[in-house]
Formats: C-alpha cells, structure tokens, sequence
C-alpha cells in the first residue's frame, strides 16, 4: 500500500525526471548559428556548395549558379566570410566558355586550401555528369585572383563533390565517380599534394554481379590507418555505400550497405576532432512520404564513434512541399572546434548552419530508422522551428 507521503515523494521524483528532460532538450541543440551566405544574386538557382576554412580563420564558400542546372551560363561562384564579418557578396569565378566560343555548364565545385595564399579549385565542366571532366583552378593571393581552369586530364575527375583528405602531409586522397557507363565510384590518389595524381580502379567494376551503383564518395578518417567511404547510391538501393581501406587508400574492400538510407542525393561527412565521425544527410529515400521534394525535405546530423553504428543528433530542416528540398550539404570542423555546414536550400540560396561540437549528444538508431521521439525527433524540430529562422 502506497502511503499520501509514499505519493508524494513519487510525484515530485517524476517532476525532476521530466525538469531534467526539459534542461537535457535545451542544451542538447547544437546549433550555434544559421545564415544565408547571400540574399541577393545575379542568378536565380544554385546548387553543390564546397566550404573550407583559411588558415587566418576565414571562411570560403563556392557553389555552382545560374539560370538551372545544365543551363550553359550555369558559373562558379564564391564568396567569404572574415572572423566577425559577414558574407561577400558571390562573384564569379569560373565559367564553361570554351577556346571556340561554345559556353558549357560548369558543375560541383571543391575548395581545398594547403595554406594561407594557395587556394584551390577543383570543379566540372561539361553537359552532363556523363560526359564532364575535371578541372582545376588556383589562387596564389587568398582567394582574390584565380587562375584560368585547366583541365586535369587522363581521364580524372578530381574530387566529384565532397573535399579531399589529406594524410601523412602529402599524400591526399579524393573521392571521384563516373556516370557514362552507370554509377561507378574510384579514388583518385596524390603523394605531392595535388601536384600529379593516379586514378585507381572503380570498386564497382562493370562486370560485378549484383553491384551497387554508386557515386560521390566521402572519406572519414579511422586510427591505425584505416579510412572509411561513405557514397551516394541509385534510387533502388536506398542506402548509403560504404568501404573501407587498411593501407592507406591503396586498396579497397567491396562496396556494401551502411545502415542508413539514402535518397539518392549526396552528403558530406568528417570525423573530429575528438576522433567520432559526423554525417549531414538526408536521413530518407526518394519515395519516402512526407519527405518534400524526392526525399530532400528533412536534412539530419548523424554522429558515430566507429562508422559502423549511428546515432541521430538533429533535424536541421524538414519541409513537405512540392519542389522545396534542402540537399547537397558540405562539412567542416574548423580550428577552434566549431562545425560549419553550407547547403543548398530550396535551389535558391546556399544556407550556412554552425554547431557546437560539444553539445552534440547522440541518439541510437540501431535498426537505422530515426527516433520518434526525444530532442532528435521531427516532432522536436517542429516545435523549436518558430525560434530558429535566420
């Protein structure tokens, strides 16, 4: 028999679970910060933006614009962001007009920085994403004068969409894919630094049975040497692809399904400083109901400690509306900790979106479907949206 007193001292312990609840879903938001990187631009559409972080703490940020993708006066654009200041405005830096005078499309551009004055960019040019190639464009005066684009040659594409790592001081590693004869992913390998590079073989050769067509790869970096690929899949799939590699990106093993969905839309990923792994994804598929636009109405945070298993941090977005995603996002953790995202919102804008890394709190999802419940939550993300409008 429960005692007045025996139900007192229940209730008020339920009060203090819930007060803790309450204080444990305040502080467990991450996000810091969220902007658009412009308002206002000559063009109506943009997509595919690249973030990176000088080493003065400015941030650079480029994306492709113009009237639609595949349109010929379809530029890179790219502006920055000062410590304190604002965003510049965008400014063309690369454009598709050929030697001829025939304009193509310009596409996916990737920023890499080794150091304050050399500034890199590697980008696309071409009708499609099956018959493209890759390009490179260099500043030697922080970002203020590029260079004319050169192509990179001998069948490379360079970094296809998301940023190469960098390991052991020179060697880098840039995940590339082909889509002429399917989707085809394969890592393009550098010892100098981006100087020359060696295109390695697909991991999903023609001539595997039952393969996985897959595109876009990103790299996260594991102890020991190890490094883990994550990549984009066809819409029959619905899963994000991984592989892995013990020698340094010299071979790798088969591609196979990680427990998370995909859209069939790119991500980005990095691990942290404090060694987890951090994803921004659509944590959907294409057909997915109440998912917007082909699956890219809810964009997600997803953190692990070994790559193999996921926990759900946050909801950054979800709208359902026809024709509105939000999509393509890029990642970084820069110098002082902070994680900073850049991705396309709704074709029309490129929204940046900062997070505290010490106040990413996890949520597993071992069966690979996103709480229902909790701070993760949809529901959560509705209920705080009023607050979080840039």
């Amino acid at each position: 028999m429960i005692t007045p007193l025996g139900r007192y001292f229940t209730c008020l312990l339920a009060l203090i679970q819930s007060l803790n609840c309450l204080v444990l879903s305040a502080d467990s938001n991450p996000v810091i910060q969220e902007e658009f990187v412009y308002l206002q631009a000559p063009f109506p559409s943009c997509h595919a933006s690249t973030l990176a972080e000088a080493p003065d703490g400015t941030l650079w940020c480029a994306f492709f614009g113009g009237t639609a993708e595949r349109h010929p006066d379809v530029e890179i654009y790219l502006s920055h962001k000062r410590p304190g200041e604002q965003w510049s405005p965008p400014r063309s830096i690369v454009n598709g007009i050929q030697s001829q005078g025939d304009r193509l499309p310009t596409w996916n551009p990737v920023l890499f920085i080794p150091s304050s004055n050399d500034m890199r960019l590697y980008y696309k040019v071409g009708p499609s994403p099956s018959t493209w190639w890759g390009m490179v464009t260099t500043s030697s005066n922080g970002g203020h004068h590029w260079t004319p684009g050169t192509p990179l040659g001998d069948g490379l594409i360079g970094p296809v969409k998301n940023k190469p790592i960098t390991l052991h001081g020179n060697l880098m590693l840039a995940g590339a894919s082909t889509e002429h004869d399917g989707w085809h992913v394969h890592v393009e390998r550098s010892t100098d630094l981006g100087q020359t590079w060696h295109r390695q073989a697909n991991l999903n050769a023609a001539e595997d049975t039952g393969k996985i067509g897959a595109i876009q790869p990103t790299f996260l970096i594991h102890p020991a040497g190890k490094i883990q690929m994550l990549c984009r899949t066809r819409s029959e799939h619905g899963f994000i692809a991984q592989s892995w590699s013990s020698d340094l990106g010299k071979t790798w093993s088969p591609l196979r399904p990680a427990k998370l969905p995909n859209n069939n839309s790119g991500f980005d990923a990095v691990t942290l400083q404090d060694g987890r792994h951090l994803l921004v994804y659509n944590h959907t598929t294409r057909e997915q109901p109440g998912m917007g636009h082909k699956g890219r109405g809810m964009l997600n945070v997803a953190i692990s400690q070994d790559g193999e298993l996921w926990e759900a941090v946050q909801v950054l977005e979800h709208l359902d509306q026809a024709g509105k995603q939000f999509s393509y996002p890029a990642v970084i953790q820069t110098r002082d900790g902070r994680i900073h995202m850049t991705y396309t919102w709704h074709r029309e804008r490129i929204k940046h979106m900062v997070l505290d890394s010490g106040s990413l709190r996890g949520v597993p999802m071992p069966d690979g479907h996103w709480p229902e419940q909790g701070p993760s939550s949809l529901r959560a993300f509705h209920q705080s949206e009023p607050e979080r409008q840039p």
